[in-house]
């Protein structure tokens, strides 16, 4: 997703930024935070996200697609590309004690924004309580 422009949010959380990173990248927890996604698994041989790492992942409107992580630094960020289709980048930096956990999506899709938004709103309350 280099060189393309993208369209980001993000959101300041009183959590460790390892506590946030854990969320972004367990594909258990992906239905808990991302409104569009039902699961997902990865492919064999594959045990966790790692660049190059593929599976499929399950939408909220039925449809499965298959996926690859194309950008990936443990701790930090990873991105993918869905049904071949550069998709979400999601990262965490820290922040005081806290943490910046944000995404950021391909300027074509900019309605995806707002899904994103409810995503990290969603982590927030997830590591925090808070609603």
């Amino acid at each position: 997703m280099k060189g393309g422009i993208m369209l980001t949010v993000d959101r300041a959380v009183e959590a460790p930024p390892s506590a946030a990173w854990e969320l972004l990248v367990d594909l258990d927890a992906w239905p808990k935070w991302g409104p569009t996604v039902r699961g997902a698994e990865l492919d064999e041989p594959h045990t966790e996200l790692a660049l190059g790492a593929t599976g499929t992942v399950h939408t909220s409107l039925l449809v499965s697609a298959p996926f690859v992580i194309t950008e990936f630094e443990p701790g930090r960020q990873w991105a993918w590309k869905v049904a071949g289709i550069p998709a979400t980048r999601h990262w965490v930096h820290p922040l005081g004690g806290g943490a910046r956990v944000g995404m950021a999506v391909p300027w074509w899709s900019a309605p995806y924004v707002t899904v994103c938004a409810v995503a990290l709103r969603r982590i927030e309350t997830m590591l925090t309580g808070a609603s």
